[in-house]
């Protein structure tokens, strides 16, 4: 490809656009992790990230990805042999259950069609037939990255108690954290799964566990092997500020101010931000005479939107033609839904400004790719942004 002028728009669900001021951050000089201005750095950053799970609880910080933060909400909650119960959200709840079923977890899968969220009913219904309380922990993405659908996990949570089942309920907040209204300790949610590289703004390489005082006590039993991605020494050197390895310093610098940025800005505004955002998108979307591929309104993203092309129509085509042309990158369909939608992020670092540049590609592609299109959609993308 060939040099072009001006910035690059990386309109992906993640990694999204790291701010300046995360980047400056970043690049401080790195000091003695076993030294008392860590142990302050530490401390701090600890005490902020907990508004932002909605939680008083313990978070967990790894050096490692939302991959290795899956395993780690399983290994220390679970033992060989024991049943799960997974809900085929999209690409990335299956990817879990494959993860879960690698560790020697007995899955059940609870079959989806990618264009609905989790349903309160039917884990109920799983719920309420495991009258031996053989399943040990639920297990739901919150926002399903591959398809632009969220679930509604407060009603997941009073499902699961209007049965009376034990069970643990796992969340994966990868790209909902900071991004979409999400509360652990008030939606009962025993471990809470999330990743650096989205709603946080920063570079891939931390994930996260927000952790119950049930998951803690389940970790006490848990017969999964581990040892890097252990909670307890974790928990034990975050005490003193510390970790128990060579953590990743400069992350945290840019952590630190990624969750200043959102105090600043204030989590109702930022998810206020993202909710008008997606609105004006999907408008965009239906202007144009396309569909959104998330099928109930009361499930749709804030943080992407997955447009179902026409058929007959490539959406890796339409991608590629942006890219060359626009300098603009777009998610493509993962999983059995590669080459028929693409996605649009709009979450993180993102105003009016970018966002109806983003509107904008995507309409010039479209129409470059020759997909029949009304241009209005534009327009009335840029009405919602206009009428705040």
């Amino acid at each position: 490809m060939t040099s072009q002028a001006g910035r690059h728009f990386l309109q992906i669900p993640g990694p999204t656009n790291v701010p300046d001021q995360v980047l400056r951050a970043i690049s401080a000089p790195t000091i003695d992790h076993r030294g008392p201005e860590f142990a302050a750095l530490t401390t701090e950053l600890l005490a902020s990230l907990k508004p932002v799970f909605g939680t008083s609880g313990p978070v967990v910080v790894f050096p490692g990805s939302g991959t290795g933060a899956w395993e780690a909400a399983l290994v220390n909650t679970l033992s060989t042999g024991d049943r799960v119960l997974h809900v085929e959200t999209g690409h990335f709840a299956t990817l879990w259950q494959q993860m879960a079923a690698g560790l020697g977890l007995y899955v059940d899968f609870l079959p989806g069609d990618w264009c609905h969220g989790a349903s309160p009913e039917a884990i109920a219904e799983r719920l309420a037939a495991d009258s031996a309380r053989t399943i040990k922990a639920v297990c739901v993405v919150h926002n399903e990255t591959s398809t632009g659908v969220t679930s509604r996990v407060p009603e997941i949570r009073q499902a699961m108690d209007a049965t009376g089942h034990p069970a643990l309920l796992l969340v994966d907040t990868i790209s909902s954290l900071g991004s979409i209204d999400y509360r652990h300790d008030e939606w009962g949610v025993d471990v809470t799964v999330a990743g650096s590289q989205k709603g946080l703004m920063l570079p891939p390489g931390l994930g996260f566990n927000a952790v119950s005082e049930k998951a803690l006590a389940a970790s006490r039993t848990a017969r999964l092997r581990k040892s890097y991605w252990d909670w307890q020494p974790i928990i034990e050197a975050n005490r003193r500020g510390f970790f128990p390895y060579t953590p990743a310093t400069n992350l945290l610098y840019g952590l630190a101010e990624a969750l200043r940025m959102l105090h600043d800005e204030g989590l109702p505004e930022v998810f206020a931000r993202h909710d008008r955002h997606a609105a004006a998108t999907r408008t965009a979307v239906r202007g144009w005479g396309l569909e959104v591929l998330c099928a109930d309104d009361r499930e749709h993203s804030s943080s992407l939107t997955a447009v179902l092309m026409p058929e007959g129509q490539d959406a890796d085509k339409v991608r590629e033609i942006i890219l060359e042309r626009f300098d603009m990158s777009l998610g493509a369909g993962l999983g059995k839904l590669a080459g028929r939608i693409f996605r649009i992020g709009h979450l993180g670092h993102l105003n009016d400004l970018t966002l109806a540049g983003t509107l904008a590609g995507v309409q010039m592609g479209l129409q470059l790719a020759g997909v029949r299109i009304d241009p209005g959609g534009l327009t009335a993308a840029l009405d919602v942004l206009r009428a705040e």
